[in-house]
């Protein structure tokens, strides 16, 4: 009893700090809205300047729901594979997911030079990256999937993953050495990160990738308990492998393959979450550490973004560049306190 009451206030405390983030994720930035102003704006009251209204409804509202959606998205996607594989280093892309999503980008940026025009064409419209970057992500999840049926080993799935994104990574290093400078220089934009691109549109689409990938992974919570204790013990508890590795493997690749399309490659968060929750609720039972690295995921990213977009600045970093520099101590400090355990 006193653990549930114990969890009900660390989820009580995990919405407090989402809410918070989020209107200071609203009214932090180049141009600073008080917070009265960022409510009466959100409840459709009247506001002192009307510029306050379009650059919280037109751009930084859709961006922070963005936010939000990545950051629980990638974290959530980040636990199914550290589960899946049992490697505490798994994170949403060792399927080689974002890898196809490069390539896809890469073959619409790059391969313009080598294609001729009809591919630079494309780039005029606004959803030409988005379509790329999905179709790459779809490509190698297919491959995937097809060795899943004829690989029984998950160990062997997640070698094969890391195998298709090194084929992928060599081929958008092929396309780079040929490319002009102009190119490069979008695609290394692209490969930034951006949370700020994605207009209401995209937010439903990418809203709705979530919804389905949230929803399998909550129907793959006692499949993921039997398979803390191993393959072996979920067989025989009567687990079906097969459905359940294809079932997480649908679930990621929406959450990591949609976020990536929407947002670019994030890094680090899918990685990091899942360690720092575990931490604090100290339970390895997926029915409390889902919703928990959920919201978790979703606040770490708004203070990212918030930190990235250089409050009272006119400058803006790149998302991906702050979630590594959070990410990559707490991964580090994860595995010396490991290594300090043992000895």
């Amino acid at each position: 009893m006193e653990t549930t009451k114990t969890y009900q206030s660390y989820f009580i405390i995990l919405v407090f700090l989402l809410v918070v983030s989020f209107v200071l994720n609203l009214s932090l930035g180049s141009v600073s809205i008080p917070l009265k102003e960022v409510f009466n704006i959100l409840f459709g009251s009247e506001t002192t300047k009307s510029s306050w209204q379009f650059i919280l409804l037109d751009y930084r509202l859709p961006k922070a729901i963005t936010a939000i959606l990545a950051g629980s998205g990638l974290a959530v996607s980040g636990l199914l594979m550290q589960t899946l594989f049992r490697n505490p280093l798994a994170g949403p892309f060792v399927l080689g997911l974002s890898s196809g999503a490069s390539l896809g980008v890469a073959i619409l940026i790059l391969g313009a030079g080598l294609f001729g025009g009809a591919l630079g064409g494309l780039l005029l419209s606004s959803w030409s990256l988005i379509i790329a970057s999905a179709l790459g992500s779809f490509l190698v999840l297919l491959a995937v999937l097809s060795v899943t049926f004829k690989v029984k080993d998950t160990m062997a799935i997640l070698i094969i993953g890391l195998m298709f994104g090194s084929v992928t990574a060599a081929v958008v290093s092929v396309l780079s050495y040929f490319s002009e400078a102009e190119q490069l220089q979008q695609f290394i934009f692209w490969s930034f990160g951006s949370l700020g691109n994605v207009s209401w549109e995209g937010v439903i689409l990418l809203s709705l990738c979530c919804f389905i990938g949230i929803v399998l992974s909550f129907i793959s919570v006692k499949p993921l308990n039997a398979l803390l204790l191993g393959e072996n013990y979920a067989k025989s508890m009567g687990l079906n492998m097969k459905k359940t590795v294809l079932l997480i493997i649908i679930a990621t690749s929406l959450l990591a393959g949609g976020i990536t399309a929407f947002a670019g490659p994030i890094a680090f968060v899918g990685m990091a979450v899942p360690h720092l929750t575990r931490q604090y609720f100290k339970t390895s039972n997926h029915l409390i550490l889902l919703p928990a690295v959920l919201i978790s995921g979703a606040i770490l990213m708004l203070l990212c973004d918030t930190v990235a977009q250089l409050p009272f600045s006119e400058y803006t970093l790149p998302i991906n560049a702050i979630t590594s520099l959070l990410g990559a101590p707490v991964v580090i400090w994860l595995i010396v306190r490991k290594r300090k355990l043992l000895f």
